[in-house]
């Protein structure tokens, strides 16, 4: 069904079993496992699918090689886990990713655990070699026996100099491990949804939809894009707005503090030889003032990143010029010799975790892990709960899904019929990792789509196995290339328009694709683009303006990027 009709059947079926609100990767994750479960559930979210905190990751499926300092074992366990899981069942998406750390000093940190322990330490001295082997030996033991990735590896100083030429002299070794890059993890995102939807009729899931108040039996839903109204009556609510949590409960006449949120922003840069230097490794590593921060090659360009700055607003996250001079000195840090500048710069963006409130002293100490809270009865002018979804992130998402999955199944009466853990995402599903496998793929489409293999290349490297579904899309009726961006067409993008919940043209340019994060976006793509979505979707030309400067406003506000 198309959001039309999505619409129209909830107006005549206004009683979905659950209710998740939040289209984020966490209420996404839960969706998809009731959907599995047969279990009648809507979800809905204000703006687009993937499009808060979501949207601000670091690209990196890791297991949290730093929790095991602050003792977090179990979430050390599951996240490892879950990041083989996903290595495993979305493989056109995440990647393995040789991860380097630089050491600058041999001893130092031996007490940080302890200290952390009894609460003495608010910031951690700067961990050395010996710090850092022992906790890549626990994290290497953590894999087990699966092998998904391959154990870790220390360099001497002469052996780390020999194999990146242009790294800091000063260090003393360095060591790499292996987690997972998300390439594209909005994407992962819509194809969780497609898959969900796929599975269950009753299950669906709207964007520009939000949830604006309640009480007793019913929710008020309103879409964004009308300002029609919808009351709804689920038996559970879920609430999953991840920084939005207490705002959201407030709607429903509730009044929680769940979160303390921290803003954790990123720069993506143009500069080839910092790309060159990294080469296909991240760097992930310690700063000098305690901070975990990373470089990370994300396709052609460098993705630079984190910071961790307590926020109460989260509209108001953005990544600020002080953050920005943040990541050029430590990139400097580690690459002395690259003069890597502002001018560089070609997307930035921020988001705010949506952390436990804490008492910790600093942000860093506050736990990743995740909890369900739930409030009910006495609590509440409601009729049914509300599971508030606290905490999470992209790796660990199944199983936090799978957490928020078996307790609405448990409060419905319902038990488990199948779980997620070996379901191959969109198209992860049927992708062979070996790489000849994939150009037999395309030999065999192109000879019976006659999409050319060049073309169906570039499908595969974005859609996965999906390719084959575009490709035919494509190959049933005239197509043609953009003239300002010449690896899309014109019935690849009508496909995606019409298969993946695409209302706004910044949802294509930020979230279906990567062509604004990669800064490859011109002021004549724009335009182009809005033309083209506009045909599809039935704009007239002032709906196209008000489009296109809509994306404009928002690449310059939330991005710096100004066309």
């Amino acid at each position: 069904m198309n959001r039309s009709e999505t619409l129209t059947a909830l107006k005549k079926n206004p009683n979905p079993s659950v209710l998740i609100v939040g289209g984020g990767i966490n209420g996404i994750g839960t969706f998809r496992d009731l959907a599995i479960n047969g279990v009648d559930v809507l979800l809905v979210e204000r703006g687009d699918f993937c499009s808060g905190a979501s949207s601000a990751s670091s690209h990196m499926a890791h297991g949290g090689i730093r929790y095991l300092e602050n003792g977090e074992f179990r979430l050390v366990r599951e996240a490892v886990r879950e990041r083989n899981l996903m290595l495993q069942n979305a493989p056109h998406i995440v990647k393995p990713l040789p991860t380097a750390i630089p050491i600058f000093k041999r001893f130092s940190g031996l007490l940080n655990a302890p200290l952390k322990f009894f609460g003495w330490l608010d910031k951690p001295s700067e961990r050395g070699s010996l710090v850092i082997k022992i906790g890549l030996l626990f994290y290497d033991a953590f894999t087990g026996k699966q092998h998904t990735v391959p154990r870790h590896k220390f360099f001497s100083r002469k052996r780390s100099l020999a194999k990146w030429n242009q790294i800091n002299p000063e260090i003393v070794n360095t060591a790499v491990y292996y987690d997972g890059a998300i390439t594209n993890p909005e994407r992962l995102g819509i194809e969780l949804i497609l898959d969900a939807e796929a599975e269950n009729v009753n299950a669906r899931a709207l964007n520009y939809l939000s949830m604006v108040g309640g009480a007793e039996n019913t929710i008020i839903l309103r879409d964004e894009l009308t300002d029609e109204t919808y009351d709804v009556h689920p038996k559970l609510v879920i609430n999953a707005a991840g920084a939005w949590i207490d705002s959201t409960n407030k709607k429903l006449g509730m009044s929680t503090n769940f979160i303390g949120g921290a803003k954790g922003s990123h720069i993506v840069v143009d500069h080839p030889e910092l790309r060159a230097a990294i080469g296909d490794h991240e760097f992930f590593f310690e700063n000098d003032d305690g901070r975990i921060v990373l470089i990370f090659p994300l396709f052609d360009k460098v993705l630079i990143g984190t910071s961790d700055i307590p926020i109460e607003n989260p509209e108001e996250a953005r990544c600020t010029d002080d953050e920005v001079d943040y990541f050029l000195r430590m990139t400097k840090r580690v690459f002395p010799d690259l003069d890597l500048t502002r001018q560089r710069i070609v997307f930035r963006y921020s988001g705010v975790r949506p952390l436990p409130r804490s008492t910790a002293k600093t942000v860093s100490q506050i736990s990743r892990d995740h909890t369900i809270e739930v409030l009910s009865g006495d609590w509440t002018n409601l009729t049914f709960p509300v599971f508030s979804l606290v905490g999470g992130k992209w790796t660990s998402f199944r199983a936090f899904g799978e957490q928020a999955a078996d307790k609405a199944l448990a409060y419905l009466g319902l038990t488990r019929k199948r779980d997620t853990r070996s379901m191959p995402i969109g198209g992860g599903r049927g992708y062979e990792r070996d790489v000849l496998e994939p150009n037999r793929q395309m030999g065999s489409l192109f000879a019976w789509t006659g999409v050319s293999q060049e073309r169906l290349k570039i499908l595969f490297g974005r859609y996965g196995t999906r390719a084959e579904a575009i490709a035919t899309y494509i190959n049933s009726g005239t197509d043609s290339a953009l003239e300002s961006l010449p690896d899309y067409s014109f019935r690849e993008i009508a496909y995606l328009v019409q298969h993946e919940k695409i209302i706004h043209l910044d949802d294509f340019l930020l979230r279906r694709s990567m062509l604004a994060m990669l800064g490859r976006l011109t002021r004549e793509m724009i335009l182009e683009l809005t033309h083209t979505l506009g045909d599809i979707l039935g704009w007239d030309g002032e709906h196209k303006k008000a489009e296109a400067a809509r994306a404009l406003s928002i690449l310059a506000d939330r991005h710096e990027v100004r066309l």
